[in-house]
């Protein structure tokens, strides 16, 4: 039984695991929009709008607790500035899902992970 056991172990050891989405959550935060399968997008989810909940707060702690996970001083200086002030009215749900069909290499069921409102902040280019 899997009972009170959150989180998806990916086929891959803890630490390949947490290496893994802290690499994802920087290209999402930094690009805004990335590729990848369904479950790795689900699982990213959690950990980036954690990331941008943070940048909200604005506080040094909340900074180097961001810093702990983000791999780049750019994109959490991104975070704490740009992201932070365009969802500042936004009490949460800052990422969206879309799926997109089955990859063709091995039928795994692909997704496109995004931050909401990308368009309305003017960022109209695709990644």
């Amino acid at each position: 039984m899997n009972h009170r056991k959150s989180g998806r172990k990916l086929s891959r050891t803890s630490a390949h695991r947490k290496a893994l989405l802290r690499n994802m959550v920087t290209s999402l935060l930094e690009h805004e929009q990335i590729r990848t399968t369904d479950a790795k997008a689900k699982e990213l989810r959690g950990v980036a709008e954690r990331m941008i909940t943070l940048g909200k707060r604005g506080t040094l702690h909340a900074r180097r607790q961001a810093l702990r996970t983000i791999r780049s001083k750019d994109v959490a200086s991104k975070v704490f500035d740009e992201l932070a002030d365009r969802y500042r009215e936004r009490a949460g749900g800052y990422t969206r899902v879309i799926k997109l069909g089955r990859r063709p290499g091995d039928a795994a069921p692909m997704s496109i992970i995004e931050l909401v409102d990308r368009e309305a902040a003017g960022r109209g280019e695709s990644a």
